[in-house]
């Protein structure tokens, strides 16, 4: 999504009045601080005209009924979409590389390079390289790359979809590195969680970051109210569930495969606290 200076105030200014009026208008919109001012943004230059009007008229926000409607941008095309969340495409973009290449896990010639704990496959068994001797040699990637591995086409998409519905929106509130930095920081306490309780496996996939960047969406909310994070009802609450039901083992005892519990409660925790952070310096810095 593309940005259009609409408003540059002074730090001391309440605009919390302003950015309520917005919020109820539907209007999207997003305030940065830089420095000496706080910034508001939106996404095309024709409603930042009408926004700059508006604030000149209702600088403490107004009743609805006194106000006219301004128009909705139109919803950004697909290739809008990549361009302005190119962080979030990019990560989809490796993911589906990886697990192409390593053919679902099932090429252990590429599979191994890719696992948290470097293995040998000789005959029908596996032999696991201890940790600290992956890392010593130099492989620290491990410690990130399993979240690109998927096991077959339906988890690839489940966790796609999610990985772009929660990214963009942490893409566009903290930018391309910002995004980049949470999703390795819950990619590795998410793999770190899974090996230290289920050992070495060669386990994988995105689901450990997509419960971080759901648990980070979720309290920065609660403390700091933001439109970006803002999630469509039944998200959360859908997302509890599942994780609930991989817990009770319901999904290992119907042959679906076993799944990666403490990956998934890891990222949430991870995300949580990442969350608690963040919406508490937001909420103070308002």
């Amino acid at each position: 999504m593309s940005r259009v200076e609409a408003l540059r105030r002074p730090l001391q200014e309440d605009l919390s009045g302003f950015v309520g009026l917005l919020r109820r208008l539907q209007v999207p919109h997003r305030v940065t601080e830089e420095r000496d001012a706080q910034v508001l943004w939106v996404p095309v230059g024709a409603l930042a005209e009408q926004v700059r009007a508006l604030y000149l008229r209702y600088p403490q926000g107004a009743d609805e009924a006194e106000l006219p409607t301004p128009e909705r941008p139109a919803r950004p095309g697909l290739a809008a979409q990549l361009r302005a969340s190119w962080m979030t495409s990019l990560v989809l973009l490796l993911t589906l590389v990886v697990t192409l290449l390593s053919q679902f896990g099932e090429n252990h010639a590429i599979t191994h390079w890719i696992t948290f704990v470097d293995y040998q496959v000789h005959g029908e068994y596996a032999y696991f390289v201890p940790l600290p001797e992956s890392l010593a040699a130099g492989e620290w990637w491990r410690l990130f790359s399993p979240m690109l591995l998927h096991g077959g086409w339906l988890h690839l998409a489940m966790n796609g979809m999610w990985y772009w519905e929660l990214g963009r929106r942490i893409e566009y509130r903290h930018g391309h590195l910002g995004l980049f930095g949470l999703t390795l920081f819950f990619g590795l306490l998410s793999n770190a969680a899974q090996f230290w309780f289920g050992g070495p496996s060669p386990f994988g996939g995105l689901s450990g970051v997509l419960y971080g960047l759901l648990g980070y969406c979720w309290i920065y909310q609660l403390l700091a109210p933001t439109p970006a994070y803002a999630l469509p009802r039944g998200v959360l609450a859908m997302m509890l569930i599942w994780l609930l039901v991989c817990l009770s083992g319901v999904i290992d005892t119907l042959g679906f495969g076993s799944i990666a519990n403490a990956a998934h409660v890891g990222g949430l925790a991870a995300g949580c606290a990442a969350g608690l952070i963040g919406g508490a310096l937001a909420r103070a810095r308002r």
